[in-house]
């Protein structure tokens, strides 16, 4: 790997590192499931870099509407109209259905997650009611979404109590924290706790819960039961559910929205998005309100706001992304090609006793657990600690030009949705001999 740029390790903070570790080649460009750097050299996008590349670098559809946006109107107000706001909220409650809801435009996935909490609180009137999410999520590391999250980068800042946010066990069943044997039987056992604590909450009551439908870096996947578990669990006792869609949303499971898999056993009160709504081509966030919680909104005044609220240039950026999403039945095709990346994922699982588990296959979103031991299913390292021979692995992998992502004994595969099937099974070729060359012990 090249040296950084020395003006840019010298001027910037970089997130998540320690700074004086920082040194990463310089980014020039970028096509499809490809970019490069100012060497030439040139890298296989594994991970759609923070798992929001879903259409790909340079989607040219999304850069010309930036640039025809550019050319009429960059910036208004959102006490003015624009026509691509308007646009983009009716695409996104046309696709996922929420027919006379509302949305709320924010700037990323931190603040989303913060207004929706604020939505829930006004719409049930519950204005300090307490808010359920749970261990190994990720929502934001702006304080109350660190407050919000159960992750471990969070935790040394993050007061939960002071923000009203009450803990659940995560359904990971690999590592099952209620002891149960079946995946059926954890996701059983996860949306249980979680009806327990709305049920044992202290005064004023919980007013929502949050939680990640699908994907995250945490790199659990729920069981198929838990998300319509958790939704039944809700709204018998109407509280609110909020879905995290972040991460999983825009074709990254092979539904519009990770939710939709389970129909309307699985529908949220609202959902909040961000990442691959413009294919991170510019940065955008949303709360999409049900019909209900908008209602609920209707007559009071809303007290929340950001300059940048509904930004037109952003919005025209997010319309386009859907259009290409839809035109290129890119949902469709991440559920299809995310079926046989899972099948040889799981071929790999049978050859390689390191890999313990792997998880995913809704789309192109997969997660490869290491271990030391399959059958005691020891961790090559205490969370969230990353294995050195899971380092060394990525770091070959770049050599030999392929980008792949990890967390702890995580491999996180998720692909920009446009990858080609061949470069698709040539990255994994890669990591088949990449895992045979690795020591894991």
């Amino acid at each position: 790997m090249n040296p950084a740029s020395s003006s840019e390790r010298r001027d910037v903070l970089h997130s998540w590192c320690v700074q004086e570790a920082w040194n990463a080649p310089t980014v020039t460009g970028g096509r499809g499931a490809r970019f490069w750097d100012r060497d030439g050299r040139e890298y296989l996008d594994m991970s759609s870099l923070a798992e929001c590349s879903n259409l790909g670098h340079q989607h040219p559809a999304v850069i010309a509407a930036i640039q025809e946006q550019a050319a009429k109107l960059c910036f208004v107000t959102a006490a003015w109209g624009a026509e691509p706001r308007a646009e983009l909220a009716r695409l996104l409650l046309d696709k996922s259905g929420f027919e006379g809801g509302k949305v709320f435009f924010t700037l990323g996935g931190a603040d989303a997650n913060e207004h929706a909490v604020k939505f829930a609180r006004q719409a049930t009137g519950k204005t300090a009611g307490l808010i359920v999410a749970r261990d190994r999520s990720y929502h934001g590391a702006s304080y109350a979404a660190m407050a919000l999250s159960g992750d471990a980068r969070t935790q040394a800042q993050a007061d939960p109590a002071a923000f009203g946010v009450l803990r659940a066990l995560p359904p990971y069943a690999y590592r099952c924290p209620f002891g149960t044997t079946s995946d059926l039987a954890c996701g059983a056992a996860a949306a249980a706790q979680v009806a327990c604590l709305i049920d044992e909450a202290p005064a004023p009551g919980a007013a929502a819960v949050l939680m990640e439908p699908n994907a995250g870096t945490n790199g659990i996947v729920a069981p198929d039961n838990y998300w319509p578990a958790l939704r039944e669990a809700t709204r018998q006792r109407r509280v609110l559910l909020i879905a995290d869609e972040v991460m999983s949303g825009f074709g990254r499971c092979g539904e519009w929205f990770a939710w939709q898999r389970h129909g309307e056993a699985g529908r949220p009160d609202l959902m909040t998005l961000a990442k691959g709504l413009t294919g991170a081509h510019i940065p955008l966030g949303a709360v999409v309100l049900s019909r209900e919680v908008a209602a609920r909104l209707e007559h009071e005044m809303l007290c929340t706001g950001l300059t940048y609220c509904g930004h037109p240039l952003a919005c025209a950026a997010g319309a386009a992304a859907i259009r290409a999403y839809e035109q290129e039945d890119l949902i469709e095709r991440s559920k299809d090609l995310g079926r046989r990346m899972f099948e040889r994922l799981k071929a790999l699982q049978a050859k390689h006793p390191a890999i313990g588990d792997v998880r995913g296959g809704q789309g192109l979103f997969a997660v490869l657990e290491f271990v030391k031991d399959r059958a005691t299913r020891e961790p090559l390292a205490p969370w969230p600690e990353s294995p050195a021979a899971l380092r060394a692995l990525v770091d070959a992998a770049r050599a030999a030009g392929v980008s792949f992502a990890t967390r702890g004994n995580l491999l996180l595969l998720a692909p920009p949705l446009v990858i080609g099937e061949e470069e698709l099974n040539d990255a994994i070729d890669l990591l088949d001999r990449l895992i045979g060359n690795q020591v894991f012990a």
